[in-house]
């Protein structure tokens, strides 16, 4: 006499794994990728909000020479500097 009632539990869990194997995987590296997007999202916002820390530079702290430097700089209102030599065109101008 055969025992036909006797069946693996584990068989339509297989027969599901082979049929959607690919969709599976996919599913699966994309969680990876989103699980690690969000953990270096989470390492980079905790590394930049040290609440303990002091900068090295005063405020306000400003040598003679860069303030000189600062003043010489011209303002958007004066006019452009032309960089091509005599004679030259600038192609990109009408």
């Amino acid at each position: 006499m055969k025992n036909a009632a006797v069946r693996s539990p584990l068989k339509p869990i297989g027969r599901l794994f082979s049929r959607f194997h690919m969709t599976f995987f996919i599913v699966f590296i994309v969680a990876g990728l989103g699980f690690a997007v969000i953990l270096i999202n989470e390492i980079i916002t905790e590394s930049s909000t040290a609440e303990n820390y002091t900068s090295p530079v005063g405020a306000g702290t400003i040598d003679q020479a860069t303030l000189e430097r600062i003043k010489e700089l011209h303002t958007s209102a004066d006019a452009p500097v032309p960089v091509f030599p005599e004679g030259r065109t600038n192609p990109f101008s009408e």
